[in-house]
């Protein structure tokens, strides 16, 4: 799985992207369907704009993608927000899957074979 760090009016520093890559990877864990996380931190330079730092989250799974986007005060705060709200849409994206049998992985069950 992969983590892409991508930064617009900003300039994305090796502290951003690790802060980032640390959240977001805690939350990554908890599902072992995703195929790639893309992050996308934008600044707004308007000074009479509130929620000036905006991070935006697509998580592309393999039976579908989850899109999340927060804004703060400061960049770190946001992404704090979007970790927060990428591990309650993840977890309920897992339970629907779950719950409506698509199989997995994890779920397969094996049969013995028998011997004629």
């Amino acid at each position: 799985m992969h983590i892409h760090v991508n930064g617009k009016n900003i300039e994305i520093t090796d502290a951003i992207k690790a802060y980032v890559k640390e959240k977001i990877g805690k939350v990554a864990t908890r599902y072992d369907q995703i195929q790639g996380i893309d992050v996308v931190l934008t600044v707004i330079k308007n000074p009479s704009a509130e929620g000036k730092h905006i991070a935006e989250l697509t998580c592309r799974t393999n039976s579908g993608a989850i899109r999340s986007e927060e804004s703060a005060e400061s960049m770190y705060a946001s992404i704090d927000l979007l970790a927060d709200k990428f591990a309650r849409q993840i977890t309920k994206f897992k339970d629907k899957n779950v719950a409506s049998g698509k199989e997995s992985i994890r779920n397969i069950k094996e049969e013995p074979e028998q011997e004629a």
